[in-house]
């Protein structure tokens, strides 16, 4: 093996092994003119991993030099100290500069998601805005939209030689307001890879967390006393469920954040952490190392916890142990995915609990969805169609007019500026639970919640539209007219 003795022997050649992830990996492919082999200059020659996949995008076995740290400083312009180029603010070209112009973007706009999508012509960025899809930028080349994708994955430290399989991962990007975490899916697709990136520091959150609660969160009082009242509860579980997107994470870290007063122990097993709560013990899931939900939530129990958040219920064995948890004398706070109360109990029934036991752990359900709030700026009033007026009438509601939404510049021309929290909370009592275990219709749980008087998503949703406060159109993509 050659020890490379002068940083100006060779010539690198960044045509196959892009500068970034050059720098992740700590090589240089360098190669002479007419020179027929290419040669790889590594801190670590033995390092069979990064060999495995710079021969796999070289297309051959290149020859190994062993190269000093200075040396590789040199080719590859990476400051003293710093080993972290994947994050880093300072590289430049118009790949580099039209991502970190999407995060940026994304951050600053409140955004939820950034999506890459690659097309036959080149890649579109599209964020993901108060719950809906909204164009940012285009770059028309489809040799730069690769190199868009390769960028993300080198920034979260995978793979960029392969392109068949997805890959998941994660990094931070600095902001001038401080660090973001950024999950990432790649996805392979008929004209590349897309990717998306996950902002898991809200923007709309960041900077207040200590101030974060039920009433920031938009909730109306009845509903944010329920789930205090719930939340306050010395042991059993509190549910909080929805679909993809609906602030189910939110709304429990807001009714933690209330609780946690510092006399209580508060463990949280999440995946992957969002937020972080000062004094709570926050355990993030790592299921490449074995770290599951239900593997965790085990351990938790052993470390003398009062309060327990677990993320997200996905399986039988974790949904048992939740379960449990909550019959041992435990404070259980989860989310689970399920449209409705009556969604919830069949999905727990699906999973093979004991439902008498299911039942007995469960104090409450909270069932909510986001929906967008009118441009105060350009909303104006039009006749309701005549499906709107028999949605508004079987809900028990008249009007002559609905709000429309028009779009202006203050709402990037969307009509819509911000989102609220409609949500049923519903407290279960003994004549609930005797229904579910008894296995009773449907039909029978709706009128035993109608009997309680809580009010429900569709009421609420009518009372936004009525107060022109959201559109009937948004109603119907979020609620439904059911």
């Amino acid at each position: 093996m050659a020890v490379l003795q002068t940083a100006a022997a060779s010539s690198a050649d960044f045509s196959r092994l892009p500068l970034e992830q050059c720098r992740s990996w700590q090589c240089v492919p360098l190669r002479d003119a007419g020179a027929s082999r290419w040669r790889l200059a590594m801190a670590d020659p033995w390092d069979e991993r990064v060999l495995r996949q710079a021969t796999t995008a070289l297309g051959e076995v290149p020859e190994l030099l062993a190269a000093t740290t200075a040396q590789l400083q040199q080719w590859l312009a990476v400051p003293a100290g710093n080993q972290a180029p994947a994050a880093r603010r300072d590289a430049t070209g118009p790949v580099v500069e039209f991502v970190d112009a999407a995060i940026d973007a994304g951050f600053r706009g409140g955004a939820s998601d950034i999506h890459f999508e690659c097309g036959r012509t080149g890649v579109v960025v599209k964020l993901r805005q108060d719950g809906v899809m909204r164009p940012f930028a285009q770059l028309d080349d489809n040799q730069r939209a690769a190199e868009v994708i390769s960028r993300i994955k080198v920034m979260a430290q995978l793979d960029i030689t392969e392109t068949r399989m997805p890959q998941d991962g994660r990094f931070r990007f600095q902001m001038p307001e401080g660090p973001i975490d950024l999950r990432v899916s790649i996805m392979p697709s008929v004209f590349g890879e897309d990717a998306v990136l996950r902002l898991l520091d809200k923007a709309q959150l960041r900077g207040r967390a200590a101030a974060v609660s039920l009433d920031l969160l938009g909730f109306d009082a009845d509903s944010a006393m329920r789930i205090r009242e719930l939340a306050e509860l010395p042991h059993g579980m509190l549910l909080v469920t929805g679909p993809t997107g609906s602030g189910k994470t939110t709304t429990v870290y807001a009714t933690l954040a209330e609780i946690n007063t510092g006399i209580e122990k508060i463990i949280t097993i999440e995946d992957p952490v969002e937020y972080e709560l000062p004094g709570v013990l926050q355990i993030p899931v790592n299921e490449r190392k074995g770290l599951t939900f239900a593997k965790g939530l085990r351990s938790i129990l052993r470390h003398d916890p009062d309060r327990i958040l677990v993320g997200e219920i996905r399986d039988a064995e974790t949904a048992e142990i939740a379960v449990q948890s909550a019959l041992t004398g435990h404070q259980v706070f989860t989310t689970v995915h399920a449209n409705s109360i009556y969604d919830v109990t069949g999905r727990f029934r699906h999973f093979g609990l004991d439902m008498f036991g299911f039942m007995a752990s469960l104090n409450g359900v909270v069932v909510q969805r986001l929906v967008r709030r009118l441009c105060s700026h350009c909303v104006s009033a039009r006749v309701p169609t005549d499906r709107e007026s028999r949605w508004l009438s079987g809900l028990g509601f008249h009007a002559q007019s609905v709000p429309d939404a028009q779009g202006c510049d203050q709402c990037n021309g969307t009509g819509y500026r911000g989102r609220l929290v409609i949500a049923e909370v519903h407290l279960i009592d003994d004549g609930f639970r005797d229904l579910v275990i008894g296995m009773q219709p449907v039909s029978a749980l709706r009128e035993h919640i109608a009997r309680q008087g809580t009010s429900s998503l569709s009421t609420q949703a009518a009372r936004l539209v009525i107060g022109g406060i959201s559109s009937a159109e948004e109603i119907k993509r979020v609620v439904g007219w059911l």
